[in-house]
């Protein structure tokens, strides 16, 4: 398998509460919800970077498309790491986060890493990290 990562779908418990949050709370891009046509097809697409696309999709849906039983959502099973390039980014994205309806779960604060990061959970309990790491910069657009 290649290292390409071109999609990451998050399964969501109210399919337009969470295209809210992400579109109108978080400012990510996207034509909104498509698919509408089709049963079990509703899903929204945010464009990240690189061409990488963040998903939502309906949580009953997306065990039915993968055929599993659904469980729930474990915020500690991944976490999603937002890296930014500038230290006060984090504290701003944070409050944009809280603003948007996000739960704040630990204020950003410096780590041990010698970097500064905090976390917060989306209305569905998906982790993000908002993290600035010295040694690891996001590219410059």
């Amino acid at each position: 398998m290649r290292p390409h990562i071109s999609i990451l779908t998050l399964g969501v418990t109210n399919l337009e509460q969470s295209l809210i949050f992400y579109r109108d709370g978080l400012g990510l891009q996207t034509e909104g919800i498509v698919g509408l046509e089709f049963e079990h097809g509703a899903v929204a697409f945010f464009d990240l970077q690189n061409g990488l696309k963040l998903a939502i999709f309906a949580q009953d849906d997306l065990a039915m498309d993968a055929g599993l039983t659904k469980h729930p959502i474990s915020s500690t099973a991944i976490s999603i790491g937002h890296n930014v390039t500038d230290k006060n980014e984090v504290d701003e994205l944070m409050q944009t986060a809280k603003k948007a309806g996000a739960t704040i779960v630990k204020e950003a604060q410096h780590t041990f890493y010698g970097g500064y990061a905090g976390y917060f959970l989306d209305p569905n309990g998906h982790l993000w990290e908002i993290v600035w790491n010295p040694h690891i910069m996001p590219p410059t657009d």
